[in-house]
């Protein structure tokens, strides 16, 4: 079996260690970018995730293709100097939920090419997650029909990569409710039980064995479940460390597993410190970020605007005409009054405005916000006004007054709170 930088990660934590790793579920390059100098900053390893709908063989909705998304990030890596080496790629809820529309043979033969695919561009954390229903399936799947899909998913992923199987590590299971945040009001999330956790371990493990797949099982390092964290559109539901430990103390019955904690956003940093010391030593993160991005870029438009002298591309209006002329990402999830919904589209926890930044006349204002504001010295009470913690930052001589800047900057204020969890000698 090949070493791997998430083996360590794992076994400190499991022998007590407050360590662990954050995942960043984003494509955008200025997240990607900011990830980058935040884990040069630290000297850590990277965990950069790209999910089943975003990236995959038909190009998901960001129009890459696995090998499509590991070549920019190794792009954005090479321009930030960062260590190839101390990268981790991985596949989140690779499964067939893309085509959950189709019959579930069919979605499961695409989702065995995705998996593939995603393994031989050099992805080697996969997230397996069949736990979908297809078109012709039940309403639910049980443990047994999600545990056999999984299988028929690990087994393509080893055989897409042949010799280098021992280097890939799997993550199973998934979390409720749907990830990516909730779409209604919370009213608390429950926790994982003990004995779904029991039975979606055994099940998989012995699914895995009759598969002839007893090697690969080794190589499991985290279950997802749910650890009680979760947001809405304008509410968050903080971890409540007294009822995940009956769950953190039950996986120490499985060697060389943690549990992975998805839809962590918005959490406080004492959280994050709880979640590692409770065995969730793997943290996604997502749509807190490009919520940083969006706060930093609106911040330098309203900067723009209210400077003598400078004209200001109109991001924000760019960006609601795109979302009124496209609704598909965000009109499912806002309900509501037009006013609630215009209000949502652009401030929700839950971040819709993200599928939005890559339209063309919407990268070309950003673009043109960060050269008007380049060429144009930006007043330092704007600054202060807009992005305040951007602003000492650049007083105390630790950033540059330069908009591009002041974005990556701002999100890694996110990441650094993960880093702290997850890096105890940053602390």
């Amino acid at each position: 079996m090949s070493d791997h930088l998430l083996d360590p990660i794992v076994t400190a934590n499991r022998e007590g260690s407050r360590r662990g790793i954050y995942s960043v579920c984003s494509a955008h390059p200025l997240v990607l970018e900011a990830a980058f100098h935040q884990a040069l900053e630290d000297g850590s390893p990277l965990l950069i995730e790209a999910t089943c709908n975003q990236v995959n063989q038909e190009g998901g909705y960001t129009g890459q293709t696995p090998a499509d998304f590991r070549g920019r990030v190794a792009a954005i890596a090479e321009e930030c100097g960062f260590d190839p080496a101390r990268l981790i790629l991985g596949g989140d809820h690779l499964g067939p939920s893309p085509w959950q529309d189709q019959p579930a043979e069919t979605a499961m033969a695409k989702a065995e090419a995705l998996v593939a695919a995603y393994a031989a561009a050099g992805f080697t954390k996969l997230h397996l997650d069949a736990s979908m229903p297809c078109a012709d399936d039940p309403t639910a799947l049980d443990d047994a029909q999600v545990a056999a899909r999984a299988a028929r998913l690990c087994h393509a992923a080893e055989q897409a990569v042949g010799d280098r199987c021992g280097e890939l590590r799997y993550v199973i299971g998934t979390e409720v409710p749907t990830p990516g945040g909730a779409h209604e009001h919370l009213d608390g999330v429950a926790v994982t039980t003990t004995d779904d956790l029991a039975r979606t371990l055994a099940t998989h493990r012995d699914v895995f064995e009759t598969h002839g797949l007893a090697d690969a099982w080794a190589r499991v390092r985290g279950v997802v479940v749910q650890p009680g964290v979760e947001f809405g559109h304008s509410e968050v539901v903080d971890f409540v460390p007294g009822e995940a430990r009956a769950l953190s103390r039950a996986i120490a019955a499985w060697p060389n597993i943690v549990f992975e904690a998805h839809s962590t956003d918005y959490q406080t940093p004492a959280a994050y410190a709880e979640l590692v010391a409770g065995h969730f030593a793997i943290l996604k993160v997502g749509p807190a970020l490009t919520f940083a991005l969006r706060e930093a870029l609106f911040a330098l438009e309203a900067i723009a605007t209210e400077a003598p002298g400078i004209d200001a591309p109109p991001l924000g209006a760019s960006l609601e005409q795109a979302m009124r002329d496209d609704p598909r990402y965000w009109q499912a999830y806002y309900e509501g009054d037009a006013e609630q919904q215009r209000f949502a589209r652009r401030y929700s926890l839950s971040d819709r405005i993200r599928y939005y930044w890559t339209r063309p006349e919407v990268a070309a204002n950003v673009e043109a916000l960060f050269d008007t504001l380049s060429r144009r010295p930006m007043p330092p009470t704007l600054i202060s006004q807009y992005l305040p913690d951007g602003y000492r930052a650049i007083r105390e001589g630790r950033l540059a007054a330069e908009p591009r800047a002041l974005v990556r900057q701002h999100i890694q204020q996110v990441l650094a709170a993960y880093a702290r969890a997850c890096l105890p000698e940053s602390r």
